[in-house]
């Protein structure tokens, strides 16, 4: 199983709305998530916008282009890529890039 981590940057001004879609992802985005192998996922935010997410999955590659052949994640990135500090014409996956793992206590 692969430990994944990465990093984005949530508009400061955004913070409280991207909040909150976050307390009511849509079911269809859950299934979608699921059914493509992303397993323990979390999303952490700090006060100035950075967001740390973490996920263990089988393959990232493998899960990111099955949720890329997703209508529902076409539609959710799609309205979620106001939120971020990315440039202009991506959508918020297209840039997560994993960190290099450095250190694990199982």
């Amino acid at each position: 199983m692969q430990r994944v981590c990465f990093l984005l940057k949530v508009r400061a001004d955004r913070l409280d709305a991207y909040r909150a879609r976050h307390a009511a992802v849509w079911p269809e985005m859950l299934g979608a998530l699921e059914a493509t192998g992303w397993h323990n996922y979390s999303l952490f935010l700090r006060e100035d916008g950075l967001l740390v997410g973490y996920l263990e999955t089988e393959d990232f590659a493998a899960a990111r282009a099955g949720m890329e052949a997703t209508d529902v994640n076409a539609r959710w990135q799609a309205q979620m890529a106001p939120f971020f500090e990315s440039p202009a014409g991506t959508r918020p996956d297209e840039v997560m890039r994993p960190l290099t793992e450095v250190f694990h206590l199982p």
